[in-house]
């Protein structure tokens, strides 16, 4: 299916939680958007209200902000609709909507995820949201096809670049591909390993994350708690800068679009991590 344009979000964003993102300062967030990171994506799943973008996008003149994401079992596509379109209203261009189902595990309501994405991009789509400004968290080939028909494309979480080449030969040149991936900065591998686990902990109880890296061709036994040395490696990356940047740079050639970097770190040092990202990754 062809898409009249995809989102234009630079190489690379910033990814992190939405509740860290309004903990930052305008000048923090001048700041990332100086260094040449063309979006922000807030994880976690938001209230429908959205109310917390307007000040974000209103501290900055042309730095993004997509959810990374919106949780359909949680915040209603009509209420989601209405966020969007104020959004857009007072800042054109500027606001990505992600949308996606959660984790089973998480939802007691939790209902053939498939059809309930379907039924709320429906109802987002009687709202008048764009098909272009709507992307959907996939892992799995079902719903990464489903977010290149209907909608811009695909916000794949913890994969790796193998993931993201068979995610674009699968939906086609059209569809917009943004795969996070998480960042540790040190060279020091044990160090790197140990909080790329703490962050891991709570996916290695989630069917759909272990389900995808099986596809991958990890074992069983490494995706056991608490996850084997090469699976974390896969997924964190780490070591000097340019090796870091090699690493997300290798989504790009593998045909991502855009890659949200998730830095594990305190509010405090994301800008002076982000700041030695900028020059590797080619942005300053």
């Amino acid at each position: 299916m062809t898409h009249t344009s995809k989102p234009e979000l630079g190489r690379f964003g910033v990814f992190s939680h939405y509740s860290q993102w309004q903990q930052l300062s305008a000048q923090q967030l001048t700041d990332i958007e100086a260094l040449g990171y063309g979006a922000i994506w807030a994880g976690g799943s938001p209230p429908a209200d959205l109310a917390w973008i307007d000040p974000i996008l209103g501290a900055t003149d042309s730095l993004q902000l997509a959810t990374g994401i919106v949780n359909i079992w949680t915040a209603a596509a009509a209420p989601v609709a209405e966020s969007y379109h104020r959004i857009e209203k007072a800042y054109p261009g500027r606001f990505l909507l992600g949308i996606g189902v959660g984790h089973p595990e998480a939802h007691t309501e939790y209902k053939k995820p498939y059809d309930a994405l379907n039924d709320y991009l429906d109802e987002l789509d009687q709202h008048g949201v764009p098909k272009d400004r709507i992307v959907v968290a996939a892992l799995g080939p079902r719903v990464l096809k489903l977010s290149a028909r209907r909608s811009a494309g695909a916000h794949p979480y913890l994969t790796t670049p193998e993931h993201t080449a068979q995610a674009r030969e699968l939906i086609g040149p059209d569809a917009f591909i943004a795969p996070e991936h998480k960042v540790v900065l040190t060279t020091d591998a044990e160090q790197a390993r140990a909080v790329g686990r703490k962050a891991l902990e709570i996916y290695l109880n989630l069917a759909n994350y272990l389900n995808n890296w099986k596809r991958l061709g990890f074992t069983d036994a490494d995706v056991a708690k608490p996850g084997s040395d090469a699976l974390v490696d896969s997924v964190i990356a780490y070591g000097t800068t340019e090796a870091i940047a090699a690493r997300l740079t290798e989504h790009l050639t593998a045909g991502a679009d855009h890659v949200p970097v998730q830095v594990l770190t305190g509010t405090d040092k994301l800008v002076p991590a982000l700041t030695e990202l900028a020059g590797p990754l080619g942005l300053s």
